[in-house]
């Protein structure tokens, strides 16, 4: 039994550790799928890593709650994924993404293998807005053209 919870705690820590290293890009993301009009939730794959230059990327996409609810049913057909199979799990995802915080909290979903993990992040040591704003400023500084861009389409 030790052994079991030990693959637990194991699996729980690199999750953990990939949402601390990640927290910029997973705010960011988050902040911008809300600005598009509501609330939502962050997907992210870590099935798939593309390698470059800075390390690795991981494709992540915003799902807005009014498409939210058939993004999870069919995620659930897929044989190979192993998600909240119990449809209680996908009522109490939409619960959370119909009351979750956008300035100060977000609703997670990472997918690793044939694994779909959940989290409802509170208590972040840095808000959606401000991962937004600092990846912004990044930007300004190595890529203007698309900063400006960026912010002639959220006004």
């Amino acid at each position: 039994m030790k052994y079991g919870k030990a693959i637990a705690a194991a699996a729980t820590d690199w999750q953990q550790a990939f949402i601390a290293t990640n927290l910029l890009a997973i705010g960011y993301n988050a902040w911008a799928g809300y600005l598009g009009g509501e609330r939502g939730a962050l997907i992210c794959s870590t099935n798939s890593p593309a390698v470059g230059m800075t390390g690795e990327s991981f494709n992540s996409y915003f799902i807005r709650r009014s498409r939210l609810a058939a993004f999870l049913n069919a995620w659930l057909v897929a044989p190979d994924t192993v998600i909240l199979r119990h449809h209680f799990m996908n009522a109490h995802i939409l619960e959370a993404v119909d009351s979750y915080n956008p300035m100060t909290e977000l609703v997670f979903l990472m997918e690793s293998f044939n694994q779909v993990t959940f989290f409802y992040l509170k208590n972040l040591p840095i808000s959606p807005p401000q991962c937004y704003e600092q990846v912004c400023k990044t930007w300004e500084e190595f890529q203007p053209a698309i900063c400006a861009l960026q912010k002639n389409v959220v006004s």
